[in-house]
Formats: C-alpha cells, structure tokens, sequence
C-alpha cells in the first residue's frame, strides 16, 4: 500500500484537491495532479538530501499545502512525518528532536528562525523554495500496513505530551469514520479547521477527504470568530470540522446566521448540547459529536441516519467493538480498529474515560477516570456541569472540578470565565448554582463558584483540569 499512490495519484488530475487562503487573504485553487506533482517532486528532494525509508522528517508548517506535500513526500517514499504546531516553543522543539532523532526538519519562514534556535544538524529545508520542486518525481515505494507513517504527539493534559506512532493503515484507516461520521462527498468543500501538528488536523483536513474525493480547505491564520463565519460563507464550505472550543466561541460572540453547510461534526471534546442547540437554531447547522484519542483515531460518532441527541458522543464506528465496564470506564479491543497505534499495549485497550451508556445503545461522555467528583457518595461527571453552566448567557466557559469538603469528602467547584458585559458578583453566583440546579440533579450543582479571567488550556484548546484546581479567583465564590 502507499497512500498517495493509491489515492491521490489516482484522483482526476484537473479535481479540485485544496483551496488554500493565506495570512494575507489570497486565494489559490489547486488540483490533484498538481499536489501529486509537486509532493512527488519533494520527496526526490528528501532521497537527494539523504532522507530514506523509515527515518523522521519534523515539520513547523501552518495551514498551507506546503505542509501538505511535505506529508505526502513522506509517505510516498517511506518516510515517517511528524508534524509540530507553530506554538511549540524552541525548548519543546528541542525534546522533540532529542526524543525523536529525526532525519530532517522542515519549516517556513516564519517559524525558521525558532528551528534554528534549537541547534538542529541535521537537513533543514525552508519552503517555500521552488528549487525543491525541480527534482526529478520519486517513485512511490510499496509500504507494509505496519510501516510508521506518522507520529503525532498527545495533548498533555494527562502530563507530559507523549509521542505516538501510526502505521500505513492509519491513513486507509479514516475511510470508516470519513464514510460514516466526517462524511464529505465526492466534489464537496471540506473544512477542518484543527492547527497543523495535531492528531485531528492531519486525519481530517486533507486524508478523510480525499478518501472521499472531495476538496479540503486550507486556512493559514489564527482563529476569529467572525472571518471565521465569513469564510464558510464566501467558499460555500459543505462539511465543517470544528473543535467545541471554536463552536462555543462563535456562539456566544457571534451573531449566527443560516450558513450554507450540509452537515458539521465537532471532536476533541465533548461538546455541550447548549451550543449545539445554539447552532441549530441560529445557522441551521446540525453538529454530530463524535469521540477519539490520539493514540486510537477516531472511536465513535453521532449516526448519520437517526436523529441528533444533543451532548452525546454517539455510537462505536461500525466495525468497532467498544463498551463500558463495570466501573464506567469506556474499554475497546484494538484489533477491531485499524487506526489504532503501533505501540499500543497487547489485550484491551483502557481509554481513561468515564462514560455512560443508555438503553438505546448510544454513549454520553462524563469525565476522565480521576477527573469523576465524588460527592456524598454521588459520583459526578464535571461535563454535564459544565455544560449546564455554558447554557447561562453570561457564561463563555467553564470547567467543574473537585475541591476538598469535611462532610462531603469532595464537593463541586466552578471555575467560570464570563462573558463581556458581565462581572464576578455573590448574586451571579448564586443565580449560576441555581441554574445548574434546574438542569441537573440537585448534588450535581456547584457549592463552590469561581470567576478567572481564563481557563489553563493545551495548545490544542482542552482545558488541563490539573491546573484548573489550582486556579484563584479573581472574585465572589
């Protein structure tokens, strides 16, 4: 197997393949037969500096397909990408290139003066420079389905972000969840809108399209709610891959209005049936949740033929086999999922996460295994807290987290970031414990409220709950 061989070189030549929208607002369409060239050609340009099959190849790349064909020419001769976001520091840099060895590195130019800041010596190429591309086309090497293909490095909201190795059958792997949950069609524009480097971004911005022969989206700039809403608009985005973060904050700073997107799914945490009805009602968008770790892909996702159940994460992909055991704890076998990693452990596979199932089958998300707040005996999730606390107005984020109590043993904290327009006071608090109190079970709701000006967060957007517990307020509790 090889997948640009067998997917993209076999796309029409003159199908659209990206449209990519710089810092600066300009605009290129570019077609299959020019991305296989141009990968092909890149990747002549890694044989010639040295770079064969099996050795690491770093890139600090945005949005851009530079940062495409680079991941391309990796794969195309046996090489093993491992894309880095442009927030990591030179000193994260550095334990990357220690822990990792790679082969090369290659950067823009903006992100090439941190590149070298890391004392790098091995081959550094900076795009773009069109002297890469003037090599001769490297021929596609035939690959085993346990070749590494990719290393994506975890979150770190359990600690220290961890490094995890993909195979080839990760890549042909997204077929299931890009048929049954992502869901483009052959010709449509596909937006995911994830920072290059992280797990998300490479499955979903251009291999879960492709594999569906639609056009992927590509935009190299930082997050703004209304460009954002303006840019669905004027490209005429049919499917829209947003993290809950980024849905949240258009919702709230936004005026919603009826965008033309056919079908949009959120993953990288659970997202709160609040901001889900808020889409619905406002932009006439369904959004279809759906649940995967870095080390597993994607696992579940809300169907595409029965009706939506706002703040559930879904059903197992078909073909998964998933389930909760008796502690609460979501568990799957990892030789039924073919993008699971190649490192993992033999036997079961433990998510870490503690979720609910209903009757009907589908899964509701409550919380990591140490994240659960045990109150009186109740046994909390902090997701459905939270999620009853964002459906206030003056609310644009929160996290739940345990705090120590005599009597109870833990009782619920609050950690509230408002919105502008509104300010710490004990009557907002109170009127927050009352609101959650109406939304779920009377010991769920906070004892404690907590108002900060921000909440500490990966670069990726998920709220580090360690941190959140030592968080101070900045006003009433």
């Amino acid at each position: 197997m090889n997948f640009t061989r067998d997917v993209v070189d076999t796309q029409p030549p003159k199908r659209r393949a990206l449209i990519a929208i710089d810092r600066q607002g300009r605009r290129r369409e570019i077609s299959f037969g020019e991305v296989s060239d141009r990968a092909a050609r890149l990747a002549g340009h890694l044989l010639a500096s040295g770079v064969g099959r099996g050795d690491v190849v770093m890139t600090l790349l945005g949005n851009q397909p530079e940062w495409v064909y680079t991941l391309l020419a990796c794969w195309r001769i046996g090489a093993v990408a491992q894309p880095c976001v442009e927030q990591l520091t030179a000193s994260d840099l550095e334990k990357r290139i220690d822990a990792l060895a790679p082969r090369a590195l290659v950067v823009d130019t903006r992100n090439r003066e941190r590149a070298l800041a890391t004392g790098f010596d091995g081959v550094l190429i900076t795009l773009p420079d069109e002297r890469v591309f003037a090599q001769p086309a490297a021929p596609a090497v035939e690959l085993a389905a346990t070749d590494p293909a990719l290393i994506v490095f975890t979150s770190g909201t359990q600690g220290e972000p961890k490094p995890i190795r993909h195979g080839q059958r990760y890549l042909f792997g997204q077929r299931v969840q890009a048929e049954h949950w992502y869901a483009p069609r052959t010709g449509e524009l596909a937006w995911c809108t994830a920072a290059a480097g992280w797990s998300k971004s490479a499955r979903n911005t251009f291999i879960a399209p492709w594999l569906r022969g639609a056009c992927a989206l590509l935009h190299d700039a930082r997050f703004d709610p209304e460009e954002r809403l303006a840019l669905i608009e004027r490209e005429r985005v049919d499917v829209l891959c947003m993290s809950p973060t980024e849905y949240r904050a258009i919702a709230k700073r936004v005026g919603l209005r009826p965008l033309p997107v056919r079908h949009a799914v959120a993953a990288g945490e659970p997202l709160d049936a609040p901001a889900i009805e808020a889409w619905r009602e406002g932009a006439g968008v369904e959004i279809r949740d759906g649940y995967g770790q870095t080390e597993t892909g994607a696992l579940t996702g809300v169907p595409l033929d029965e009706p939506l159940r706002p703040g559930s994460m879904g059903k197992p992909l078909p073909g998964f086999r998933l389930w909760v055991d008796d502690n609460g704890e979501l568990v799957c076998d990892p030789s039924s999922i073919p993008t699971f990693f190649l490192d993992g452990p033999e036997g079961l596979w433990r998510t870490g996460d503690r979720v609910r199932q209903d009757a009907d089958g589908w899964l509701w998300f409550e919380g990591r295994v140490d994240d659960v707040i045990i109150s009186s005996g109740y046994r909390i999730g902090p997701f459905e807290v939270e999620s009853a606390l964002n459906s206030h107005p003056a609310v644009a984020e929160a996290a739940a987290v345990p705090a120590p109590d005599e009597i109870r043993g833990q009782v619920v904290r609050a950690v509230v970031v408002l919105r502008p327009g509104y300010e710490p006071s004990e009557a907002l608090a109170r009127e927050l414990q009352e609101h959650v109190r109406q939304r779920t079970a009377p010991y769920k709701y906070p004892r404690i409220v907590d108002f900060v000006d921000s909440l500490p967060k990966t670069p990726s957007g998920k709220i580090k709950r360690s941190e959140v517990r030592r968080v101070v307020s900045r006003g009433a509790r």
